[in-house]
C-alpha cells in the first residue's frame, strides 16, 4: 500500500496529524472548557447571584411569604437561561424559577455549599458532569437583612443542558479546525510529494537514457536543495559519460591511424621484396631496416596500450630497487643523445656526481624519463638544444628535460597529462596517440613524486620529475 515514495511522503504528513491533531484538540477543549468557559459562566452567575442577593435582602416579605418569593422570582428571572432559587436560613426552599420544582417548595435542599452560604460566605462550586440534571456550575450568596443577619441564600446555576449548547459549539469549532487542518496537511503533503516524485521520476528517467545511450541533454537542476545534488550529479555523469564517449571515438581514430601507417609501410615493404627487392642486397637491408624500425613503433604503441590498461584496472605494480641515480642516469641518456645527434640538436647534461640512491622501478622510471627526453627531441627543431639536469632538494631529487621548441600555449598546458589528449603542437606529429604523457604522470605518481611543466609559447618547455628520497612507498601508493 505505501511501496512508492509518493505515498510514503503524504503519510509523513497526514500521520501525524491523524495522531497529533485528536489529542491536541481533547487538552483545547478540556482547557478552554474548564479553564475559560466554565469559569467564565462561574464569575457571570456569581455577581448576578450577589446582586439579586442584595436586592432580596432590603425586601424582608420576600423570606417570610413563599407567594412573595415566587413573584420576586419570577419578575426578576425574566428571560434568564440560569436556574434560581430563594432558600430560608433553615435550608428550606421558598420559591424556585424551574416548575419541576413547584413540589419541593418548603422542603430541604440538600447541596455541599449551602451550610458555607448560611454562615455569611458566597460559594461557587463547578462541577465537571455531563449528566442531563446536573448542575455544572453553582453559586450560593447569602441576603443580609438590615441586622446585618443573614435572611436567607439565593441559589443561582446552570445546568448541563443549559451550557451543552455553549460547549459543543466550541468542540465543534475546535474539530472543524483540526480537520481542516488534516486535509490541507494531506493536501500540502500530496502537493510535496508529487513534487519530489516527479523529480525522482525525471532523474530515473534519465538515468535509464543514459543507459541505453539515448540521454544527450542535461537536466534542469531545480527542487528542494538534495534533488538538485542529485540532479547535479546526473549532469556530471552526463558530462563524463560524453567525455567518456569522445575519448573513445578519439582512441578509435588513433589506433586506425597508428596502426595503418606502419601496417601500409610494412606492407609495401614486403611487396617490394617479392617484386624483386631481395636481388639487391642493398635494397633488401634497407628495406628489412625500414620495417624493423615500423615494427619498433608497433611494439612501442603496444607497450603504450598496456600502461594505459594497467592504469585503469590499477594492477600497475613496482618492482623497486636501490638505483644509484648518477651512474643510472648517465647510462640511460646515452641512446637518446644519438638520437638529438641524428636530428642536429645539441646536446647538454648536468648531472651531479653527488645523487643519492634512490629507491625506484628502474624499468618505469626509466619509461618516464624517456618518454620525457623523448617528446623534448620530435618538438625540437633542428640546430635547437635539449638539456637534461638533476638534482637534489630537501628529501627530494629532480630531473629536468628542457627544450626549445615550440612550447605550449598556455590553456594547454593543464590537458596535455590527459589520456588521448594531442594539442595543436602535437596534431604536426605523425607518431604517438597521446598516451605518453598520461602515463608518465601515472608511473611518477605511483613512485610517490610529482610531475609538472613550465613553458612559455614561442620559448620551449621544461618538465620537471620529482621522486622522494628515502624508503619506498607504501604498497598501496604503489599502483595507480
Amino acid at each position: 500500500m505505501f511501496r512508492t515514495l509518493r505515498s510514503r511522503l503524504i503519510l509523513s504528513h497526514a500521520l501525524p496529524l491523524l495522531v497529533i491533531a485528536p489529542l491536541i484538540g481533547i487538552l483545547l477543549i478540556y482547557f478552554l472548557e474548564n479553564k475559560s468557559l466554565l469559569p467564565g459562566l462561574s464569575r457571570e452567575l456569581t455577581a448576578s447571584a450577589t446582586l439579586l442577593a442584595k436586592l432580596c435582602g432590603s425586601q424582608p416579605q420576600i423570606w417570610e411569604d413563599p407567594s412573595q418569593a415566587q413573584a420576586f422570582i419570577n419578575q426578576v428571572n425574566s428571560g434568564r437561561s440560569a436556574r434560581l432559587m430563594l432558600v430560608d436560613t433553615q435550608g428550606r426552599l421558598l420559591a424556585s424559577s424551574e416548575p419541576d420544582d413547584a413540589g419541593r417548595s418548603g422542603g430541604p435542599v440538600t447541596a455541599p455549599g449551602l451550610t458555607n452560604a448560611l454562615a455569611g460566605r458566597v460559594v461557587q462550586e463547578i462541577n465537571f458532569s455531563q449528566q442531563y440534571q446536573s448542575e455544572v456550575i453553582d453559586v450560593f450568596a447569602p441576603a443580609f437583612n438590615q441586622d446585618g443577619q443573614v435572611a436567607g441564600v439565593v441559589r443561582m446555576s446552570y445546568r448541563f443542558t443549559t451550557v451543552a449548547e455553549q460547549i459543543f459549539q466550541l468542540r465543534f469549532i475546535i474539530a472543524g479546525i483540526m480537520l481542516l487542518g488534516l486535509i490541507l496537511g494531506t493536501a500540502l503533503g500530496g502537493v510535496l510529494a508529487a513534487n519530489i516524485g516527479s523529480s525522482i521520476g525525471q532523474v530515473t528517467q534519465a538515468v535509464y537514457s543514459l543507459a541505453s545511450g539515448n540521454r544527450r541533454e542535461k537536466i534542469d537542476e531545480s527542487g528542494v536543495e538534495e534533488i538538485q545534488h542529485l540532479l547535479r550529479a546526473v549532469n556530471h555523469l552526463v558530462d563524463h559519460l560524453h567525455e567518456l564517449e569522445q575519448a573513445r571515438r578519439q582512441l578509435l581514430a588513433n589506433l586506425v591511424h597508428e596502426l595503418g601507417r606502419p601496417m601500409g609501410a610494412l606492407r609495401a615493404g614486403m611487396y617490394a621484396i617479392k617484386k624483386g627487392a631481395k636481388r639487391d642486397p642493398q635494397l633488401l637491408d634497407e628495406m628489412i631496416d625500414g620495417m624493423g624500425i615500423e615494427m619498433k613503433s608497433l611494439q612501442r604503441l603496444l607497450d603504450d596500450l598496456s600502461q594505459l590498461h594497467d592504469q585503469v584496472l590499477g594492477t600497475l605494480e613496482l618492482e623497486q630497487e636501490r638505483i644509484p641515480l648518477t651512474t643510472w642516469l648517465s647510462e640511460l641518456l646515452l641512446p637518446w643523445q644519438e638520437s638529438a645527434r641524428q636530428k642536429s640538436l645539441k646536446w647538454a647534461t648536468d648531472i651531479p656526481e653527488n645523487l643519492p640512491t634512490i629507491h625506484a622501478d628502474p624499468l618505469r622510471l626509466s619509461q618516464i624519463i624517456g618518454n620525457l627526453v623523448d617528446n623534448a627531441i620530435k618538438y625540437t627543431p633542428p640546430h635547437g638544444k635539449v638539456t637534461i639536469s638533476a638534482g637534489t632538494s630537501p628529501e627530494r631529487i629532480w630531473v629536468r628535460v628542457s627544450d626549445t621548441g615550440p612550447g605550449i600555449p598556455y590553456a594547454e598546458q593543464e590537458k596535455i597529462f590527459t589520456p588521448l589528449y594531442r594539442g595543436e603542437q602535437g596534431r604536426r606529429i605523425k607518431q604517438g596517440m597521446g598516451l605518453g604523457l598520461n602515463i608518465a604522470k601515472g608511473l611518477t605518481i605511483a613512485h610517490g613524486g610529482s610531475l609538472q611543466v613550465e613553458s612559455t609559447p614561442g620559448l620551449g618547455s621544461h618538465f620537471i620529475l620529482s621522486l622522494p628520497i628515502g624508503n619506498p612507498p607504501a604498497p598501496d601508493q604503489a599502483r595507480n
